[in-house]
């Protein structure tokens, strides 16, 4: 590969995944505006929502298989056209203030995001393998990019009283460009390194075989612990601003903004952190300040600071899943170990967050909340598992 190759894959895949994140965030600022179209509660938010996690659970449980069969390529369309064809029902829906088309919208979304997710995944593992230096954080860096260039033109359309067919128009223009420049140059490391790896049976007895590593279950721990944490804001923060305390639309969306923001930062510079100390202790500094930020935004009654620990919530919960997606490719089959991976983080990513529209409806987002911080001190109990795999010698010689 040479080195123009390497610079217009990497930014391919920097560009592929800033995408889904800039798509999500779009439509998740005008959760405020969706609520309030379809006079909806709480818990029926949380079952509209829900739509998106049937989605997304498709896609991710079945991109491994797709990927092993059809390649990263054929797959990344695919999820291209739902996710697209997601935004345009969405925002037809909204216009009828159909409940229905919104849950169908979500579930087309769901399903693109999932499926674009872990091909981005799969392929940069073995992308940042082939290169030999860490791009992971980056890669994940450039989905909160994303989020945040979604939350600050959700929050300027919001302010403006800008309608959402316009909104997500401009989202769909804006992705169609990107996927023109980009998608030729998505690299394809990850098919040509499976290739030429020695496989043993189906692609479900490889997961099982997986399965078996006890230093892989951990880190499912940790990245179901940190996918909620990142998943439960992206899905409830400006609501539970808003109702829990007591900001208003376009603050609540300013808010969801700046944990975009402390995403995105710990992301871009969490690669040189984890090169001086370690993913280790990275994960245990990342899972302490989600904590911190978790309990201030649960506990205070003083809006201001709820807001400032929104920042420690987003740095904090920015590395847990491209450090673990990182830990979990170390050793060999290392794109079933990372689709493995990447399955449980969109589980709790995608799957948890609307569950916890149950609890607000009947004890308050903020409560709601409880269960995502149980988590994350959980996992720093086990960031442990985020050190280097032993491999073993049957694996080195297969």
């Amino acid at each position: 590969m040479t080195r123009q190759q390497q610079s217009r894959g990497k930014w391919a895949i920097f560009g592929l995944m800033f995408i889904p994140g800039f798509t999500w965030a779009s439509w998740v600022s005008r959760t405020p505006f969706m609520r309030d179209t379809l006079h909806a509660s709480t818990e029926l938010m949380g079952m509209i929502l829900f739509g998106f996690s049937c989605g997304s659970m498709c896609g991710v449980l079945l991109a491994g298989k797709l990927i092993a069969q059809l390649g990263t390529q054929r797959v990344m369309r695919y999820g291209m056209f739902l996710l697209l064809g997601g935004l345009v029902l969405m925002a037809l829906s909204l216009t009828l203030a159909s409940a229905l088309g919104v849950f169908a919208s979500l579930t087309l979304l769901g399903g693109g995001t999932a499926l674009m997710d872990v091909v981005i995944n799969v392929e940069g593992a073995a992308f940042e393998r082939a290169l030999g230096r860490s791009i992971m954080t980056t890669i994940h860096g450039f989905f909160s990019l994303g989020t945040l260039a979604g939350a600050l033109a959700g929050l300027m359309m919001t302010a403006s009283d800008i309608s959402t067919s316009v909104h997500f128009t401009a989202v769909l223009l804006a992705d169609l460009l990107i996927i023109a420049v980009t998608l030729r140059h998505l690299p394809a490391t990850s098919d040509n390194e499976r290739s030429e790896q020695a496989h043993h049976g189906s692609f479900i007895a490889q997961v099982r075989h997986e399965l078996r590593d006890r230093q892989l279950l951990i880190l499912g721990i940790v990245i179901l612990a940190m996918a909620l944490a990142e998943g439960s804001a992206n899905d409830w923060l400006p609501l539970l601003m808003i109702d829990g305390h007591n900001l208003n639309p376009a603050q609540g969306t300013l808010v969801y903004a700046g944990f975009t923001a402390g995403m995105t930062l710990g992301r871009f510079l969490g690669g040189y952190v984890v090169d001086r100390i370690g993913r280790v202790w990275m994960l245990r500094a990342s899972a302490f300040s989600a904590a911190l930020g978790l309990t201030l935004v649960i506990f205070s009654d003083t809006p201001w600071l709820a807001a400032a620990a929104v920042l420690f919530w987003g740095t904090g919960a920015a590395l847990g899943f491209p450090l673990t997606v990182s830990a979990a490719g170390d050793g060999h089959n290392s794109a079933v170990r990372v689709t493995i991976a990447a399955t449980l983080g969109y589980m709790a990513f995608l799957v948890g967050p609307p569950g916890l529209g149950f609890i607000g409806e009947h004890a308050g987002l903020r409560m709601a909340m409880l269960p995502v911080l149980a988590l994350v001190l959980l996992a720093l109990c086990c960031a442990g598992s985020a050190g280097s795999r032993k491999v073993p010698e049957a694996e080195q010689s297969a």
